[in-house]
């Protein structure tokens, strides 16, 4: 039985906030790459805004889902959107590069509680039936955001200033708030005190997290997979600007442009996957979206023209979407809401470690070795481990926590 126009009602608020709160981070992006470099003047400085939010997370993420998965999930990210608006508009009147850097320590703490909250909030109001659906439009509004944000940016840059640009940006997550504001609260009040943040209540809940990862251990193992072979994409992004200008020969606005066609690679692949997601297995989802989005970095690794880094990047772009929603289904089908703010706090610990790892390994082997070179071994292994994750999602012992039959996912968290 198909959802009724009614049914989706709350998924699609859920969407617009979450949506619009997207777009808001893209123009946000621009906003304070361009402020920090004209007050710089400085690369450097430039290059640790990528910094800041993985080093946050090391400090953040171990206790952040002891206070998520105690406390109303969509208060926390209701607070985390107005934080954000409050913070962005005050950059303008920050008088040096040391008073930028806190109030991006401060966002970044933001993000911190949001990523493991809205996650959470997610599961908990859309219907398990919808999930599938829902991330595929999810990944279309963030391919969106990707193409719109950078544009409205752009164009608030141009017509205004950096400065007026910033104060309306602030006012995407405004919105977000209201529109998210609208929704109900998925949590019944509990009876029980909430327990204080200190650190035995951390630790203790540090142990139900290593709990889970152990009884749930095919779980466990794909998605931190799954973050790994992230991170050799993370690792080639990185260095993307570099080794198309350096290596391959293309200009600046060859970049640019080719940016613009990986989103709307996105965008396509995420409306034809929102149309027909419900039709495609979880699985499928994965390993297509796993070995083509791969597919594309090798073809990206070992391009020596416009036209060969053009149709690498659509592959990619087109495919990112795929294994997104396929890996926030699985994941949210194989969690329990009740745990999933403190698992998904220390996933992205991993996660933030990794990072840090691959920014650091990557930019010492280009300066060793060279930049093709590096870029065109990370490639070659991340499609190694693609094929093998693709094996172990396809593993036909592995079929229950790929189920998508909601008496059937019950029965796991009985």
């Amino acid at each position: 039985m198909k959802p009724t126009l009614k049914e989706w009602k709350k998924p699609a608020v859920l969407l617009g906030s979450l949506g619009i709160a997207g777009v808001g981070d893209f123009v946000y992006l621009i906003a304070i790459n361009i402020i920090v470099y004209q007050m710089t003047g400085s690369a450097v400085a430039v290059a640790g805004l990528w910094v800041i939010s993985p080093l946050t997370n090391i400090a953040t993420k171990f206790w952040t889902g002891s206070f998520i998965d105690y406390r109303s999930k969509k208060k926390i990210v209701w607070v985390t959107f107005i934080l954000r608006a409050a913070l962005i508009a005050l950059i303008p009147f920050m008088p040096n590069l040391a008073g930028i850097y806190a109030i991006l320590f401060l966002l970044s703490i933001a993000k911190a509680f949001f990523g493991p909250a809205s996650m959470t909030y997610v599961t908990m109001l859309v219907p398990l039936q919808k999930r599938k659906r829902f991330n595929s439009l999810r990944s279309f509004t963030s391919s969106g955001a990707f193409i719109i944000g950078p544009a409205i940016g752009g164009s608030l840059i141009l017509m205004t200033n950096i400065y007026v640009t910033l104060w309306l940006n602030a006012s995407f997550f405004l919105i977000a708030a209201l529109l998210l504001a609208l929704l109900p609260e998925t949590e019944k009040k509990q009876q029980e005190k909430m327990p204080a943040l200190t650190f035995p209540q951390v630790a203790k809940d540090f142990t139900v997290v290593l709990d889970f990862m152990a009884e749930k251990k095919y779980v466990s193992l794909m998605y931190v997979g799954f973050l790994i072979v992230m991170m050799f994409s993370f690792a080639m992004d990185v260095q993307e600007v570099v080794f198309i200008q350096e290596v391959i020969g293309l200009s600046e606005v060859d970049y640019s442009l080719l940016i613009s066609i990986t989103g709307i690679g996105s965008v396509c692949g995420a409306l034809l996957l929102a149309i027909f997601a419900n039709k495609i297995s979880i699985r499928n989802m994965i390993v297509t979206g796993l070995l083509m989005m791969t597919a594309g970095y090798v073809i990206y690794a070992f391009s020596w023209s416009f036209a060969s880094v053009t149709i690498g990047f659509v592959i990619l772009g087109f495919f990112n979407v795929f294994l997104n929603a396929g890996i926030a289904t699985f994941y949210q089908n194989n969690v329990p809401v009740a745990v999933m703010g403190r698992v998904t706090s220390i996933f992205g610990l991993i996660q933030s470690i990794f990072q840090i790892f691959f920014i650091l390994a990557i930019g010492f082997l280009a300066d060793w070795i060279s930049l093709k070179l590096t870029i065109g071994s990370l490639a070659v292994i991340m499609l190694i481990t693609a094929l093998l994750y693709s094996i172990a999602v396809l593993n036909p012992k592995h079929s229950k926590w790929y189920e998508e039959d909601e008496e059937l996912i019950k029965e796991k968290f009985a």
